[in-house]
């Protein structure tokens, strides 16, 4: 049996990370970048990097194909495009970029600290109406939350 920690690590084995300071650094370089944000509706509106494009991972693979409900044509396209996968923490966005190394996207990375590591490294985060998102508040958002009934030893 996989854990989900196992499945991470396989990931690790083929999938290249980057840290947030080589994403700052990518963004400056490369004007066609896409950022790929594959976190949930409501985390992407709570806050997300100005200007990633948002498809949940649990519609990655159709939104990445044509003639589905959840195709996302910019995705779609985006097969050769240089892509950097983000998630909350770095584990779904590893996830994501190893199944979309199988579907084809040939230049895809995942941020390995994912948001939260972005937030420490204090680069901007914006809001679903485009608003810059105070520090304290990333902060506060990016706090796990582990409840008692959720550990493994609450069993």
């Amino acid at each position: 049996m996989l854990l989900y920690s196992d499945l991470i690590s396989e990931c690790r084995s083929r999938v290249r990370e980057i840290m947030p300071w080589d994403l700052t650094q990518r963004i400056a370089e490369n004007p066609g970048l896409l950022i790929l944000d594959v976190r949930e509706p409501g985390e992407f509106e709570a806050m997300h990097i100005r200007g990633s494009l948002h498809v949940p991972r649990g519609v990655l693979e159709a939104a990445s194909e044509w003639d589905f409900e959840e195709t996302v044509p910019e995705f779609v396209e985006a097969r050769d495009r240089e892509i950097v996968v983000v998630c909350r923490s770095g584990r779904r966005s590893i996830l994501a970029a190893d199944t979309m190394q199988k579907m084809g996207y040939r230049d895809v990375v995942s941020l390995k600290t994912g948001l939260r590591g972005w937030n420490d490294y204090e680069e901007p985060l914006e809001d679903g109406s485009g608003s810059p998102v105070p520090e304290e508040e990333a902060d506060r958002f990016f706090v796990p939350s582990v409840s008692p009934l959720q550990r493994g030893g609450a069993r």
